[in-house]
């Protein structure tokens, strides 16, 4: 977890009677209230208590609040690190309190999370920790809260965080217990992930920490709309790996004008790399309709777009959910097709495309770094729940080729019942489709890429976080015979 960068409180005065005003702002108190910390609480209660998404919702709240500059910072630090640390946070506040956690109020217990990560993952001096975390507690769940709450946090800030995990992750615990406290993440994930990195779960350690790593801002430059050039003149630096990629080491990407015009746009490197990877699979035969089958929110059908429309092809992209077909609208040009529909019961006809990209709905645990929340929002069984629909759509998808061309299963999850398990079961019922070399694929875009392999026979690729610093995406290339 990255330390924060300053420790100082300011008064916000003015800025908290503006904020007061406004539906979802901080409630008037009669005095200043710390509203970077107030602003990392209320985006944590919302992820807490309606799902929201912090990546969404904290920039707004950023923008409503005017936090700019090393305030945002320290607000995007505080929200994103407390959600990222809550498993090791909520090991230490068990021992620190005298009730249970799940006895103390969720807010209350958002607060000392809070407490907890300025205290034992921030530069912020301790007592300073303590005091503007009981400041919030006062405001957020009263005087008498408070007063549990400074006794709670004094007795975190008794120990560093080193010292404390010793204690709750100690070396004779199992490996996976020890994980799991150790780098905040629930016991299920820790020993999925394991088992997707195979021969190499030596390497988990390294996994689960480049998870709670923040991620630098990845750019796209969509094709025939803005190139890596104009990134980089504008202050980027060129991406490791894709020809498409630049990467933004600080700074507001909607800064940049190409961004701002929607001819660029964030999206992670190996999301762009999994759909050129598409683009450059070989297949024989026209190469004239290309398909994106779950487009919304668009980012990977704004690079599709551009790919097809340079070799005079033309794409179609669908969404099940009118406003995400919506979204994907706003996002490419108007050469390509969008439409609401099911990918499991399309409205085009069988055979009618030559590529047909399907990056299917999962559990998003590669996206741990941008999503934290996700490691709390979901349990195992949703695994079980996506599968039959990721089947259901890979087959659907086949049936959309002609003979010859050529489908990419793309996942944000390296969870091996959601990637190569359901490739080879869809596979193991029809004798008309056939995998090709993904890495092979990968490799004519990205010839620096390298330790994408995977599978029996290295025909699968996998991204990772701690080899790559990219989203742990998974692709599955196959032609239809």
């Amino acid at each position: 977890m990255a330390p924060a960068r300053d420790d100082r409180s300011r008064s916000h005065r003015s800025r908290d009677q503006r904020d007061n005003r406004r539906p979802g702002g901080p409630r008037r108190t009669g005095r200043p209230e710390d509203l970077v910390r107030r602003t990392a609480f209320d985006v944590i209660r919302a992820v807490e208590t309606r799902d929201a998404y912090a990546n969404l919702l904290l920039p707004a709240r950023l923008r409503d609040r005017r936090l700019t500059g090393r305030d945002a910072a320290l607000a995007t630090e505080l929200t994103y690190g407390t959600l990222r640390g809550r498993g090791t946070y909520d090991a230490v506040l068990a021992l620190c309190s005298d009730r249970e956690l799940r006895r103390i109020d969720p807010p209350l217990l958002d607060v000392l999370r809070l407490g907890a990560h300025q205290i034992l993952a921030t530069r912020i001096p301790a007592h300073a920790a303590v005091g503007t975390a009981v400041d919030l507690a006062r405001t957020v769940a009263g005087p008498g809260q408070a007063k549990f709450a400074n006794a709670v946090l004094r007795k975190v800030a008794g120990r560093d965080l080193d010292a404390w995990l010793a204690i709750i992750a100690p070396p004779d615990a199992d490996l996976t217990t020890r994980l799991s406290v150790a780098h905040s993440h629930p016991k299920w994930i820790v020993s999925a992930l394991r088992d997707a990195l195979g021969p190499d779960s030596a390497e988990i350690a390294d996994l689960l920490a480049a998870d709670n790593a923040r991620p630098r801002v990845a750019l796209v430059a969509r094709p025939g709309r803005a190139d890596v050039a104009e990134l980089t003149g504008a202050g980027a630096e060129p991406a490791p790996y894709s020809p498409y990629g630049a990467v933004l080491a600080e700074g507001d990407p909607a800064a940049l004008p190409a961004v701002r015009e929607g001819r660029a746009a964030v999206q992670d490197e190996a999301s762009q790399l999994v759909a050129a990877a598409l683009g450059a699979a070989p297949l024989t035969g026209p190469d004239d309709r290309w398909l994106d089958v779950c487009a919304g929110p668009g980012g990977k059908a704004g690079l599709l777009a551009g790919l097809a429309a340079g070799r005079g092809a033309r794409l179609l992209a669908a969404d099940v959910q009118p406003h995400r077909a919506g979204l994907v609208r706003r996002t490419v040009d108007r050469r390509t097709g969008v439409v609401a529909a099911d990918g499991t019961r399309p409205a085009w006809r069988p055979g009618a495309f030559d590529r047909v990209l399907l990056d299917a709905p999962c559990t998003g645990l590669g996206a741990l770094r941008r999503r934290p929340e996700a490691r709390w929002r979901r349990g195992p069984g949703a695994v079980a729940e996506l599968g039959p629909v990721q089947r259901d759509l890979l087959a659907a998808a086949l049936d959309a080729l002609r003979p010859g061309g050529v489908v990419a299963y793309v996942t944000c999850s390296p969870h091996l019942a959601e990637t190569r398990v359901v490739v080879d079961d869809v596979l193991a019922r029809r004798d008309d489709a056939e995998r090709l070399d993904a890495p092979a694929a990968l490799a004519a875009v990205a010839p620096s890429l390298t330790g994408v392999a995977a599978g029996e026979s290295g025909e699968y690729a996998q991204f990772w976080p701690h080899r790559h610093g990219t989203d742990a995406m998974f692709l599955a290339l196959l032609r239809r015979r």
